[in-house]
């Protein structure tokens, strides 16, 4: 399916290039998102009539995700779980619980945003996790898990 890029979207184009995906990504996530339009000539003309408000929409949401990121960087979260004596937490901390403490702290950060390559947090310790506020902007964040016996 030929669809427009109404936004920058990772791994696929920028802004306003018109590029083939499968027809469920375009379907189910691109177009519902507002990220994209089918590339039918109307749509075509219409974007490129809106082209310049896009482009300033976009630049807007960039520069705010640079301001979050830069007070964001190196930020130290502290989340207490439940831990065994030798150092395992009894569950784990996921991103949802990451994404809270930062809410907390006064970052308005969602759980998709927070990336965990490792996957959630079983041990009690500093460990590095990077939160994506936009396509560009990747901040780094240092979660510390502090265990309370149970």
């Amino acid at each position: 399916m030929q669809i427009i890029l109404l936004e920058r979207v990772a791994n696929l184009g920028q802004l306003g290039e018109v590029v083939k995906v499968k027809e469920g990504y375009a379907r189910n996530f691109l177009i519902p998102q507002g990220k994209a339009r089918r590339a039918t000539e109307a749509a075509i003309k219409e974007f490129e009539v809106r082209r310049a408000d896009l482009e300033k929409a976009q630049a807007e949401r960039l520069s705010a995700a640079q301001g979050v990121g830069e007070k964001l960087n190196g930020v130290n979260v502290k989340i207490t779980a439940k831990a065994g004596v030798d150092g395992r937490l009894f569950g784990s901390v996921t991103n949802y619980d990451i994404a809270e403490a930062l809410t907390k702290q006064g970052f308005a950060v969602n759980k998709a945003q927070i990336r965990m390559p490792q996957g959630p947090l079983k041990t009690v310790g500093d460990h590095s996790v990077t939160v994506a506020l936009h396509t560009d902007v990747v901040a780094e964040v240092t979660i510390t898990v502090v265990g309370e016996q149970a």
